[in-house]
Formats: structure tokens, C-alpha cells, sequence
């Protein structure tokens, strides 16, 4: 029982001088004598990063051609040659309408067209031998071109029958069947150019001399939660809206996928200008009296500088002045200093920013 005892006193007697062993040795003395006990602090090193002015703003998403497919001509649709949704190329047939008159129209055009140049070669072949006049040939010209202007005519008469789309796109809805009587002012379906979408956004005026075009684009849709749309700066207007003081801006955002479509409500980020700068975790920052100031490790003893910030990005500030790079600064534990120098102990030091880091 005595010799437990005896060993327990050992181990506590050395515990006990250890920890006053460590204790004496960590302290140190401040200008006056007095011991100041070091404080525990975390630091990183002051380092460029990659910063870019942000514009945000709320815009709509446009086809890049946008149509509402009628009919010129009145008439009864014999045939519909698509379905909802259709993915079409230009000069595909769409619908077709009645065209019998048409097409005989045309033929008999076409017939006197044939007629009208046989008739001009033979009278050709006479004035060369001297048995007709030139006004006879020049009379025979006037006819044939006439007979060329009516087949060009009939021509466009039934072409107007025959409805195509008039440009790679994505067709909407059909509105029509065959049999029905389709009016001019009918509409049959919508056809949309979504390969390369238009995004219009307004942004204030303010920021008009950092746009222009080329500039990144990255967009967002709540139909695809996560996922980023990129595209660039088109078009900034040339006018002010005087109501709302701000600008148009148009960008364009590759959409070969279709994923997204006209009037979708999208979230806009326009990178304007990109630069690098010293920075530090906002942790670091101690403001006091509304100045900045930081605390840098000089041979072991924390000292308080002055800075002047500039942007801010989640979890870290830009540093325009007060610090250079590679500065140790304490970035956690700064708010435990006091303004003079003290005497500190690292107990981690954070991962310095990394140029090129995405801001």
C-alpha cells in the first residue's frame, strides 16, 4: 500500500515539474521586466491571388432566331409534315396547301414559255440570212421575256403552298390539321434557333465603362440546380434607359445540348476585369478606431501594421497596402494581442492563397 503511495507522489512530482519547466521556459520578458506569457496563434503567409470585378444581374433567355410560322395564302392544307417538337432544317417542307390551280397555271406558263423561245431562235436564225427585220426579233424578245416573267410568277404562286422552315431550329406546337382551311392569319406552329441562346440582362449604369464585348459570362437557371452555363459579351447597347438608368446587355451562351430554352429566367455574372493582389483570411483583419490593421510575426513577436483592403471574397480579403508577400500573418488568435508587440506561439500555420486561385 506505502509503496503505491510512493510511486504515485514520483509521478505527480514529475508531472508537476515538467509543466513548470515548459511554463518557465515559454515566458518571456517585455521591454519593462515584466514576464508576458506567449499567446497561441495560427498564421499563413501573405500571398497573390486572383481577384475579378463581378457584375450580377437577372436576365432572359432568347433563341438567337425566333419566328411564328403563317401562311401567306388562304387555303385548304392537304398534308402536315411534322410533329410537336421537331427538330427541322432550313427548307424542310412543313405543311402543304392545296395547289392543283396552281400547279396547272404554272405548267401552262411554263408551256408558252418553251414556245416563246423556240419562236425567238427561229426568228433569230432568219435575220442572220436576211429574211427578217431586227424589229421583228426585238418583238419576239419583248415576248419572251414576258413569257419568262409569268412562269417566275406562277412559280412564286405555288411556292407559297408549299410552307418550309426558314432556318435550322426547334419547332413548338402544331396548330393545325390536314383538311383544315388555314387563313393567313392562322398560326400554324413556332420555331425557335436554340443552338446558340441570347442572354438580355440589364446592368447599372455605373459599371458601363468595365463592359464590353468578349467578357465571361457564367449563368445559372433554377431548372439545373449546380450547373453553370459560360458563354461571352456580344453587345452592350448604346443607350442608357433614362427610367431605370441602366444598360442592355447582350451575351450568347452555346446550347448545342438544348438544355435550356427561350424566357427561362436566368442569374447573370459578368467577369469585367481580372488582377492580382496580395491577400489574407479575413480572419486576420482587426479593425479598430475604422482602420485595418494586422498582426506580423517579426522574430517571434506578433506586430501590429496598418493595412488598406480592397475587395472582399468569401473567406479572404485583398491587402493593398501594409503587408508584402510572404509576411507571416497571424489569422486566428489576433483579437488575444495587444497593440505592442507580443511574444507568440504558432501552433498551425494555414495554407498560403495560391495564384490563380478561382476568386
Amino acid at each position: 500500500m506505502n509503496s503505491g503511495r510512493v510511486v504515485f507522489s514520483i509521478i505527480f512530482l514529475t508531472l508537476a515539474g515538467a509543466s513548470a519547466w515548459l511554463l518557465l521556459t515559454d515566458v518571456k520578458k517585455d521591454d519593462e521586466g515584466d514576464k508576458v506569457r506567449p499567446v497561441s496563434v495560427v498564421t499563413e503567409h501573405a500571398s497573390e491571388r486572383s481577384f475579378s470585378d463581378i457584375v450580377q444581374a437577372i436576365g432572359t433567355a432568347k433563341a438567337d432566331e425566333s419566328v411564328t410560322l403563317t401562311s401567306t395564302v388562304a387555303d385548304v392544307i392537304v398534308s402536315v409534315h411534322f410533329q410537336d417538337g421537331d427538330i427541322v432544317k432550313k427548307g424542310d417542307l412543313l405543311v402543304q396547301l392545296e395547289s392543283a390551280e396552281e400547279e396547272a397555271q404554272f405548267q401552262e406558263a411554263d408551256a408558252n414559255l418553251r414556245q416563246a423561245e423556240k419562236q425567238y431562235d427561229r426568228i433569230n436564225d432568219l435575220v442572220k440570212t436576211g429574211n427578217a427585220s431586227n424589229a421583228t426579233l426585238d418583238s419576239e424578245k419583248r415576248g419572251l421575256q414576258e413569257a419568262r416573267y409569268r412562269v417566275a410568277a406562277a412559280k412564286a404562286r405555288l411556292d407559297d403552298l408549299y410552307i418550309t422552315a426558314p432556318f435550322d431550329g426547334l419547332l413548338g406546337l402544331r396548330e393545325v390539321s390536314e383538311g383544315s382551311y388555314l387563313s393567313t392569319s392562322t398560326k400554324i406552329t413556332t420555331i425557335d434557333a436554340i443552338d446558340t441562346i441570347k442572354l438580355d440582362f440589364y446592368v447599372p449604369e455605373r459599371f458601363v465603362a468595365t463592359l464590353a464585348s468578349g467578357q465571361s459570362v457564367e449563368a445559372t437557371v433554377e431548372a439545373y440546380p449546380g450547373k453553370i452555363f459560360k458563354g461571352i459579351v456580344k453587345t452592350v447597347d448604346s443607350r442608357i434607359d433614362p427610367a431605370t438608368r441602366s444598360v442592355l446587355v447582350r451575351a450568347e451562351i452555346d446550347n448545342s445540348q438544348h438544355t435550356l430554352r427561350p424566357g427561362m429566367l436566368m442569374m447573370v455574372e459578368v467577369t469585367s476585369r481580372s488582377w492580382n493582389a496580395l491577400s489574407i483570411s479575413e480572419e486576420g483583419i482587426v479593425p479598430a478606431n475604422n482602420k485595418n490593421y494586422v498582426f506580423v510575426i517579426e522574430d517571434g513577436i506578433a506586430v501590429r501594421r496598418e493595412v488598406t483592403t480592397g475587395i472582399r471574397r468569401p473567406g479572404y480579403v485583398e491587402i493593398t497596402s501594409g503587408v508584402t508577400a510572404g509576411d507571416k500573418v497571424v489569422v486566428q488568435g489576433a483579437f488575444r494581442l495587444g497593440r505592442i508587440g507580443q511574444p507568440v506561439r504558432e501552433v498551425e500555420q494555414k495554407r498560403a492563397p495560391i495564384n490563380g486561385d478561382k476568386s
